[in-house]
């Protein structure tokens, strides 16, 4: 026994009601298969479509190795033309990716091929949409968003899996102090619980996305994910309309983001060193207390 996993509720459609009283206010993950059958993006954004409005602009690729405790979180591990990667991942396994790419910076006219679900719910933040790449292998590590939205995160040419954890699991899941995400040294997929014994029998859900499933990962959600083919994301971000967790959000992109880039720049290895151990002790701690609740 390890994770305990959970299939995600899955709809065709959902009416705002429905999706407000039974999603977004309790915070439950949700696959909405149809929500994007509208829009021209379902169709029209093929690798080579993609290729030719962006063209051989010059992307930072991201791989499956552990941060360096020496560099910032999110650094590159090397570069490549747009149109060169999107043949690299549609022709053979990878782990390199591209994270968090406003490609609508490039090619404005992608705006017009997607709709915002606001019917579904208010808080958009219209400048920040996203994508996200990767070739089969490769992996985004287990983590939440520093700054707290609820996401709509569309998937478009293949598949991609995706793991899920509440974040009152968080000290469970061996979270780093002062950080948005987890000690790097377990496989999500075959965690070892005797060296890391805290994780066995924390509860999550899972998910393989298709072409054109839309996944809706509330505030504050840890999420894990792999590209099962070479293939790429989408994620429209919105507020949630609390005014504790606006605040949240603010506090941990000034202070916890801050103050933890700070340190890491200062101690290095020694800094990781340190949090690592506590994110084991704390871990332990919150097991033997039986915790969560």
């Amino acid at each position: 026994m390890c994770f305990i996993l959970n299939p995600i509720d899955t709809v065709e459609n959902i009416s705002p009601e429905d999706f407000k009283k039974n999603y977004l206010d309790p915070r439950r993950p949700l696959v909405i298969k149809g929500l994007t059958k509208s829009w021209p993006a379902r169709e029209k954004w093929t690798p080579e479509y993609l290729k030719q409005v962006v063209g051989n602009k010059v992307v930072p690729l991201y791989d499956n190795s552990k941060a360096d405790p020496s560099k910032p979180i999110n650094s590159s591990a090397t570069e490549m033309p747009f149109d060169e990667y999107i043949d690299l991942i549609r022709s053979k396994p990878t782990e390199l990716r591209i994270f968090f790419f406003n490609i609508f910076k490039q090619a404005p006219q992608l705006l017009d091929d997607i709709v915002l679900p606001k019917d579904l719910m208010g808080g958009f933040l219209e400048s920040m949409p996203a994508m996200f790449f990767g070739g089969s292998n490769s992996v985004t590590f287990l983590h939440y968003d520093i700054d707290l939205p609820h996401i709509f995160h569309t998937h478009f040419g293949g598949r991609k899996h995706v793991i899920l954890f509440e974040n009152k699991w968080k000290r469970r899941l061996y979270c780093i102090p002062n950080a948005t995400y987890a000690l790097e040294d377990y496989d999500v997929l075959n965690p070892d619980v005797k060296k890391f014994p805290a994780l066995d029998g924390v509860e999550g859900i899972e998910v393989f996305l298709e072409h054109g499933d839309t996944l809706f990962m509330p505030t504050g959600y840890w999420h894990w994910m792999k590209y099962v083919d070479g293939s790429y994301s989408l994620s429209l971000r919105a507020w949630d309309a609390s005014i504790s967790r606006k605040a949240a959000s603010l506090y941990n992109l000034a202070i916890k983001g801050g103050v933890d880039s700070a340190l890491k720049m200062m101690f290095k290895g020694k800094y990781a060193k340190y949090r690592e151990g506590l994110a084991v002790k704390w871990a332990n701690r919150e097991l033997a207390a039986g915790k969560p609740f």
